[in-house]
């Protein structure tokens, strides 16, 4: 086990309020408008947009606003914790990332690898079985007047129980209604009807490096914890073991506990969902990891509507083009993704893509790797049809390939380690 860990947040014990900050637009709870991730009503309190340039004196104001959105959650298990990161369960430093989602930790130390506590949630010692049910806690907020909930996925995976703490003290029971693995996202409900206040994803202007950031959340069961910090990093990759996820990198502390609470603009919009640190003691350094706003409100739309997420699909194992093989292959381009085979009867099958194709192009946009071709993919809705530039013989063609649907994560693992390795690459089913 290396010394530098990257860790989930969610932390065992007894779930306390976690207090927000940043002023995320509260709507209003009588309004009459429908209700859903993405589906939106019109804010009532809104702060002004901050003066350019000008540093806050104080957050005290977003605080206000923004608190009673912002829950605690506690969940129980009848048996030991099997929950990560990405739902695949527990895994060390020390074994090799040859996961079937193509990250190679670009961007990031090679060092900076995702570590897995093999003891429950959050590092801290779970409880034997015969002593009770085990108990976890993380941070959630409402994106609906309903009574919808977005937290992540490590949170809630294998729940038995999950109750709700609000900023007004009342407990809730609370049911799952969605998670998805891959992007370590999941939607709750509670289950008693109310009118409850919900926060608005940032949905126009994306943050830049250097810009405020707020982040909430109840680090190790203190509850009410709220700190501030600036977007260190965009788009980070090799986080997580997903190729669906860029993260943005922050410094505003956040801690074991922190899982599943927002992060804010000083519009006080959602930029980010709080997921996960870097840090050699357990503790914040620094350096933690949103999942953009962006892809929150995409998938917990999908989870709200479908129960799950719907992927487009080619039905490919892939590869990256690595300078030995682009040698060996006499390819003059280091961009693009190797097909290493098809999967019989599936779409790229039918459509005529072949081994040793190089895909260049999708619906006229660049593949950039063998991982931007499984998110491009993965974007289309399953029916229909992609249009590839693929490199054969040398050559330019263009393929037509109608999109399956994605089968789920779990069992594309158990096909990627039925694939043989070869050259010393990596393919990973598509």
């Amino acid at each position: 086990m290396t010394p530098n860990k990257l860790k989930t947040l969610a932390s065992s014990g007894l779930a306390i309020v976690a207090i927000a900050l940043s002023g995320a637009a509260i709507y209003s709870t009588q309004a009459g408008a429908q209700t859903g991730g993405a589906r939106d009503s019109k804010p009532v309190n809104t702060p002004a947009p901050a003066p350019a340039g000008v540093a806050p004196t104080s957050f005290a104001d977003i605080v206000q606003r923004v608190a009673p959105a912002v829950v605690s959650i506690e969940v129980e298990e009848k048996g030991p914790t099997h929950a990560s990161f990405s739902g695949r369960g527990p895994r060390s430093d020390d074994q090799d990332d040859d996961g079937a989602d193509g990250f190679d930790g670009q961007g990031l130390p090679p060092e900076l690898r995702r570590y897995f506590q093999q003891h429950g949630r959050g590092g801290q010692q779970a409880e034997p079985e015969d002593q009770g049910p085990l108990r976890a806690q993380g941070s959630g907020f409402f994106i609906s007047r309903d009574g919808y909930i977005v937290t992540n996925n490590h949170v809630v995976d294998n729940a038995d129980n999950i109750t709700v703490k609000t900023n007004d003290d009342r407990e809730l029971k609370a049911k799952l209604i969605g998670h998805d693995p891959a992007t370590d996202l999941a939607v709750i409900k509670v289950e008693e009807p109310g009118n409850y206040p919900y926060v608005s994803f940032e949905d126009k202007a994306k943050p830049r490096v250097g810009d405020w950031v707020i982040a909430v959340g109840n680090p190790f069961g203190l509850g009410g914890t709220a700190t501030a910090g600036i977007v260190s990093a965009l788009a980070r990759q090799g986080v997580a073991d997903g190729p669906y996820v860029d993260y943005m990198q922050i410094d505003a502390p956040i801690n074991r506990g922190n899982s599943g609470g927002p992060s804010f603009d000083m519009n006080g919009r959602v930029v980010g969902v709080n997921s996960a640190i870097f840090s050699p003691s357990g503790g914040s350094v620094g350096i933690g990891f949103d999942i953009p706003a962006d892809v929150v409100q995409k998938v917990s739309t999908n989870l709200i509507q479908h129960g799950k997420v719907v992927r487009g699909y080619l039905g490919a194992t892939i590869q990256q083009i690595t300078p030995d093989i682009a040698e060996s292959m006499g390819l003059k381009i280091k961009k693009g993704a190797l097909v290493a085979s098809t999967t019989p009867g599936g779409p790229a099958a039918r459509g005529g893509l072949e081994t040793g194709d190089v895909v260049t192009r999708i619906d006229g946009h660049e593949v950039a790797s063998q991982t931007d071709l499984t998110r491009q993919v993965a974007l289309v809705s399953p029916g229909q049809e992609m249009h590839l530039t693929v490199l054969r013989d040398g050559r330019v063609q263009q393929v037509n390939v109608r999109a399956g649907e994605r089968p789920s994560e779990e069992a594309l693992a158990k096909n990627d380690q039925q694939e043989e390795r070869q050259d010393g690459g990596r393919r990973f089913g598509r």
